[in-house]
């Protein structure tokens, strides 16, 4: 697992997994480089002091032109890894209308424009790369997205854009990946649902080092899978 002195863009990297994966990251040696949406998230980032990372106000990622300005700013770029997105949870007649567009920019839309961007910045490395995104369990099993229809849609759509784009750049040395966790061992879960098995949760750190894991150079013949980190559930 090492990636002593590699560049790593981390995106959404304020939030629980997103801390998780740049504290693993930061431990194998990597260079991070963090774009928060705004101030207030830059100030909640856990790793902001480290000197090895790069924390940014970015603005919004599903905004091509904000995307762009960030991994501008970034030589030698080896992986990035693309945790930004969000939940809403609510039977299709009871959501507002507007919650399937919401889902789709949260999570298909950047995670498309972030793979897009890191594709061109690792074009300009030239030393090839790894890119890892975040699908979730609904988009890979949709019947037990019943009750979010519209999350498991837009991760179903983050699913199919790594495998696609997987085959796309392959050849460039570019590997493409993504993870599928279930419901994540988090602060925010817990208190969402008290009564739920929290033990049989997957933990941060257990995602993140598979996430760490498909970012390694060391990982070198696994392209286009979504891998399943369920824990126990």
């Amino acid at each position: 697992m090492d990636l002593q002195g590699r560049n790593a863009v981390v995106t959404g990297g304020a939030g629980a997994l997103g801390s998780a994966v740049v504290a693993r990251l930061l431990e194998a040696g990597a260079v991070c480089h963090v774009p928060a949406f705004d101030d207030g998230e830059a100030a909640r980032f856990p790793h902001a002091g480290h000197e090895r990372v790069r924390l940014g106000v970015a603005g919004d990622l599903a905004d091509w032109d904000a995307v762009e300005r960030f991994y501008s700013g970034i030589d030698g770029l080896w992986a990035s890894i693309h945790l930004a997105g969000g939940f809403d949870m609510g039977g299709i007649a009871e959501t507002p209308p507007g919650m399937f567009q919401r889902q789709m920019s949260m999570n298909a839309a950047t995670c498309y424009l972030c793979c897009r961007a890191a594709v061109a910045a690792l074009r300009r490395a030239g030393a090839g790369g790894r890119i890892v995104n975040v699908a979730a369990r609904p988009g890979v099993e949709p019947r037990s997205g019943a009750g979010m229809a519209a999350y498991a849609a837009a991760k179903a759509a983050v699913a199919a854009l790594t495998q696609a784009l997987a085959e796309e750049v392959a050849a460039e040395g570019i590997l493409i990946n993504a993870v599928a966790p279930s419901i994540l061992d988090t602060p925010a879960n817990r208190a969402a649902m008290p009564d739920a098995d929290h033990a049989a949760w997957p933990k941060t750190a257990q995602v993140a080092e598979t996430i760490a894991f498909l970012a390694a150079p060391a990982s070198a013949a696994t392209r286009g899978a979504v891998v399943p980190v369920y824990g126990v559930v």
